[in-house]
Order: C-alpha cells, then structure tokens, then sequence
C-alpha cells in the first residue's frame, strides 16, 4: 500500500523543490492574556532550517526554553511545498514537552503534550492555545 487515505496519493511530481517558510519567521504571542503556561514562540528561518524558541511563564517572569531541537515541518498535504505546521520536542529532565503546531487563519494552534518523568505522581496533560503573531507598526 503507497496511501492511507485519498489526500495521501500524488499524481504529479509537484511536491518538488524547496519548503515555503515564509508563514512561521515572526514573534507570537499567547492570544489568552491570562495564560499560565507558554507566552511566546519565536520563530525564524535561516538556510531553509525553521527555528523555535519558547518563552513560558514562571513565578518570577518569563523562562527561556532555548531552541528546540529537531524541528519537523509539515505542508497542507503531500503535494504542498509551504510549510504549515511544525512538531519540536524540549526535554527538561523531570519532564518532556512535545509541541505541535499548525499556522490557520493567521493564527498559530499550538498543542502541548506534557510528559512527567521525576516519580512526582503529577499527571501528564495536553493543552491547546492560540498565537498571534505580533507586526511593528513603525
């Protein structure tokens, strides 16, 4: 089997060439003002490899994330050459997020899968939430 579903098959050599990355460069900010989780996510671009970094909320302001490593890009579908969506993984030690995210009507959807390692009887737990990218206006 090549397909899994209809919108898997391909029928022309479209899905050729380079990634379109122009949707992801840009700061995003929580659209939830009232977020406890995740603020802001950076994202740039440079030789075609898409970057991210997350900036969460913590009892004393913003933590730094750093970059995340392994970032995988996803398209509209198999033929698509622009990228929509990324997943990245951020290993803390006592804890793994897995991000997933998809760009939709100018908005970021970002999902959080959190996964708790330390033996601390916290239960692991998703969370959805929506980024708006910010534009100078000067």
């Amino acid at each position: 089997m090549k397909f899994a579903r209809l919108d898997d098959r391909v029928e022309t050599d479209a899905a050729q060439g380079p990634l379109d990355l122009s949707a992801f460069p840009g700061t995003w900010v929580n659209s939830n003002p009232e977020t406890q989780g995740i603020a802001r996510l950076t994202m740039s671009v440079s030789d075609g490899i898409l970057s991210i970094g997350v900036r969460a909320l913590g009892p004393d302001g913003l933590i730094d994330w750093g970059p995340a490593q392994s970032v995988e890009i996803f398209t509209a579908g198999p033929s698509s050459r622009v990228g929509l969506g990324f997943t990245c993984e951020y290993d803390f030690g006592f804890a793994e997020t897995r991000l997933e995210a998809m760009i939709a009507k100018g908005l970021t959807v970002l999902g959080q899968f959190h996964h708790f390692k330390d033996d601390s009887s916290r239960m692991d737990y998703f969370t959805r939430e929506y980024f708006a990218k910010t534009h100078d206006r000067y």
